[in-house]
């Protein structure tokens, strides 16, 4: 005689369907860093702003990882933002779009820098132009040379490229950048470029440019208020020196 079969138990809901799979772990994370950023965003370290802006182009990917090690190559938030893309592309997980990213980033902030310069506020001192010149030029692995010109009231009237050289020197004529001043019709300019190298310090040959741009000027009526050289991190000011 055979006995009858007992009915199994039914399997424990999971509360999914069967087409569905549970959520990524990092979405849930991600979720919690985006609702501290707008109760208190001064509370997130550096790497978790990394992590919200990696997740912009990644938003089917775990950016944790690559935040933390973007933070720990290159030691600071402001160097990440800054770094050039060859050295991004070094890192594991750093792809075209991210590169394509970064480039925004960096002009964004580079036009956030110059507002004073847009804005035509008044020039009081070396620091606004050479913040703007070190967001703009300081991580470039060339060395370019901008003037900001100056009305006869010392407000900033424009901020232009005038040279784009090699790893250690630009070729720069005087008359070109009096020629800038003149169609401007500016009162006085502010030089300024960057040493890839990292050392701020001026070379002869700054120098020298500037004692050639200087007297030229002097001729139009036009006054050299200073010549900046920039890093990333630090600037050298020709005027606070008292070389001008």
């Amino acid at each position: 005689m055979s006995l009858p079969r007992k009915k199994s138990a039914p399997a424990a809901s999971s509360g999914l369907k069967a087409s569905e799979s549970p959520s990524p772990h990092y979405l849930g994370h991600r979720q919690r860093l985006r609702e501290k950023l707008l109760s208190e965003p001064k509370a997130l370290v550096d790497y978790e702003l990394l992590e919200l802006v990696l997740g912009q182009v990644l938003p089917r990917r775990d950016t944790k990882p690559l935040a933390k090690e973007l933070a720990a190559r290159f030691g600071s938030l402001r160097e990440v933002i800054q770094a050039a893309p060859e050295a991004l592309c070094e890192v594991s997980g750093f792809g075209e779009a991210l590169c394509g990213h970064w480039v925004l980033l960096r002009e964004v902030f580079a036009r956030v820098s110059e507002a004073p310069v847009r804005e035509r506020q008044v020039f009081s001192g070396p620091e606004v132009v050479a913040e703007a010149a070190r967001a703009r030029i300081g991580h470039l692995k060339v060395e370019e040379f901008w003037v900001a010109l100056v009305d006869n009231k010392n407000r900033l009237m424009t901020w232009e490229r005038v040279g784009r050289g090699t790893v250690d020197q630009t070729t720069v004529y005087p008359r070109e950048v009096l020629a800038l001043a003149l169609k401007h019709s500016a009162a006085g300019l502010i030089l300024a470029h960057n040493h890839p190298g990292g050392d701020p310090k001026p070379s002869q040959a700054d120098l020298d440019l500037t004692r050639r741009i200087r007297r030229s000027a002097e001729e139009l009526g036009l006054r050299v208020l200073d010549h900046l050289v920039v890093t990333e991190g630090a600037h050298f000011s020709f005027q606070e020196a008292g070389f001008l």
